[in-house]
């Protein structure tokens, strides 16, 4: 891990820093693997959740003062998406039967290969694993896929989302606490 990383809660009043960030490592990271039209879509699907902000289990990641990254994790029923995404649930989840959601990673261009990623994924699995989760899930980028299966996530299921107007390929993944 990098030395100068350090972690809090994210906060309301981080909202518009988290939002830019987020737009920021869409528009760039994603480049990669999708073009201009399903990284528009990708805006529709994915992005930030308050409700994790407001149950107090979604972090931010700093780098010697600067915001590197953020993620989080769930334990209600939406596997993926931000305020706008169709289709949410703010059900709560069984820990004895249901898997936590580990949900809205994203590092900041500037910052990836620091180890931001895998301390986000760190801090969440240690919370549910605290809260009774057995497993955590995961809904990958194909920009994220490496720093799961490199931090122990297995292949579920390839998905594609539709929502935004065009196909965004994407990928279940599981892994026990």
């Amino acid at each position: 891990m990098h030395p100068g990383l350090t972690h809090r809660p994210a906060r309301r009043d981080d909202l518009d820093a988290l939002k830019c960030l987020m737009e920021t490592a869409i528009s760039e990271l994603q480049r990669p693997f999708l073009d201009d039209d399903q990284i528009a879509s990708s805006r529709t699907i994915m992005g930030l959740d308050t409700q994790l902000v407001d149950d107090g289990t979604y972090f931010l990641v700093e780098d010697s003062g600067e915001l590197a990254g953020c993620g989080g994790w769930s334990r209600r029923a939406t596997l993926y998406g931000g305020d706008q995404t169709p289709g949410r649930s703010a059900s709560l989840l069984d820990p004895a039967r249901d898997a936590a959601r580990i949900r809205a990673m994203y590092t900041h261009p500037r910052h990836t290969r620091k180890g931001v990623g895998r301390l986000i994924l760190s801090l969440c699995e240690t919370a549910a694993r605290h809260e009774g989760f057995r497993r955590a899930e995961l809904v990958a980028t194909m920009a994220g896929e490496p720093l799961y299966r490199a931090c122990g996530y297995e292949p579920v299921e390839r998905l594609v989302d539709e929502r935004g107007g065009v196909a965004v390929p994407l990928l279940r993944m599981s892994k026990a606490l």
